[in-house]
């Protein structure tokens, strides 16, 4: 006898293993895609220096990085410094571009790199500025040190004050040039630091960054200008958007170079310290950049002191207030990411005054794929004070009743 079977039973068990092999195919699916989407952005290259670091200059995003905080004499990266405090002064007021600097005995008897200035000269502030900058100028250095503070170790204390301000937490300067000396130290990071303030904060006089020659003075004997002097970062040569910084070297820590480019509105830095020689420093300094345009993109999240949100607030005199982010939010992701990211305000409920301006409110949450990537603190862009008894008494029992339901 043949048993029949029922037909119904029989649809409805191969449904249930339809449905299990579509959603283990579902899932073998979006784990392949998102295995094939980490393919695509492979691990930082192999970069053949003591110490290396690689930042997304507008949103400081770290890419890439080898030793990073690993203490090395920086050479003449330490007029990266240097050129800043000039910059910081200039901008002040304190000094003046035409500001005739007397150059002393000492400056002079600088060796190593020089623009040539002598002894008992008066040269402009703007003109040493280019030597420090262009030429690396060890004699301009120690005259601008000088000018600014009366004396290179007076000078050497602003800079350790300035690099305490900008975050340099691992640096220590005792010389305006980055002559050999013991207690003088630098790192990666504190010198990628270091650039990204010099591209933002003073973009009036950045462009000196990008100058491939520089010639100053006249030989005396004969009266002919002096010999031109080539900038020796070599990357402003072979590769048309890098604009700058600087080079270094010195026997102690071997060859450095902090070198920055701007490529379809982004631009990235990287420092390069310990390479063996001054091709090896360009060419790992390329490869950094290489990778970091290639593999990386930028997304303009939100705005600074733009309100995102305007929140209650209990027990204060007005009853609301504006909440913002302090700077324009800019994440670096994955190239082909972008579009996945989503930003969430996630702000306390129960905000009660007072409320002082610039108290932190709640926290901005960039997430991809539910993964967090980003936290920014949500601040009051206004004061509220607090209310008067009743409207206190009031706002009191309204919580009362609200916490009721």
């Amino acid at each position: 006898m043949i048993k029949r079977l029922n037909p119904v039973r029989v649809s409805q068990g191969r449904l249930k293993r339809l449905a299990g092999w579509a959603c283990m195919l579902f899932i073998l699916a979006t784990g392949a895609a998102q295995a094939q989407a980490a393919a695509l952005i492979p691990a930082a290259p192999k970069v053949a220096a003591s110490s290396y670091i690689l930042m997304d200059a507008d949103s400081g995003e770290i890419l890439a990085a080898g030793n990073p905080d690993e203490t090395l004499h920086p050479a003449s990266l330490t007029k990266l410094m240097t050129a800043y405090i000039a910059e910081v002064e200039l901008a002040a007021g304190n000094i003046h571009r035409d500001d005739e600097v007397l150059i002393s005995e000492k400056a002079w008897k600088m060796g190593g790199s020089t623009m040539f200035i002598e002894v008992g000269e008066r040269v402009p502030v703007q003109e040493l500025l280019k030597g420090i900058i262009i030429v690396s100028g060890n004699d301009a250095s120690v005259a601008i040190a000088e000018h600014i503070a009366g004396g290179e170790d007076a000078f050497a204390q602003l800079m350790n004050n300035t690099a305490r301000r900008l975050g340099m937490i691992n640096s220590h300067f005792v010389n305006a040039s980055g002559w050999p000396a013991s207690d003088h130290y630098s790192t990666a990071r504190d010198l990628a630091i270091l650039s990204r303030h010099i591209v933002n904060d003073y973009p009036e006089y950045y462009q000196l960054y990008a100058q491939k020659y520089y010639q100053y003075g006249v030989d005396k004997k004969t009266g002919k200008p002096l010999r031109r002097q080539a900038n020796r970062n070599s990357l402003l040569w072979s590769n048309p958007d890098v604009d700058g910084l600087k080079t270094g070297h010195i026997e102690a820590s071997g060859y450095g170079l902090a070198a920055t480019a701007k490529r379809e509105g982004r631009r990235l830095i990287t420092v390069v310290l310990g390479a063996k020689s001054e091709k090896q420093r360009a060419a790992e300094a390329q490869k950094l950049l290489t990778y970091g345009f290639r593999f990386f993109e930028n997304v303009d999240v939100k705005k600074g002191g733009v309100t995102l949100e305007t929140v209650p607030v209990w027990k204060g005199k007005q009853n609301q207030v504006d909440v913002a982010i302090d700077d324009d939010l800019i994440v670096t992701v994955p190239r082909g990411t972008g579009k996945k990211l989503k930003a969430t305000l996630d702000i306390d409920p129960m905000i009660e005054a007072p409320v002082e301006a610039g108290q932190q409110l709640g926290t901005l949450k960039v997430t991809i794929d539910d993964e967090i990537v980003k936290e920014v603190p949500l601040r009051a862009q206004t004061a509220i004070e607090r209310a008067g008894f009743f409207k206190r008494l009031w706002d009191s029992i309204r919580l009362f009743i609200k916490g009721l339901f």
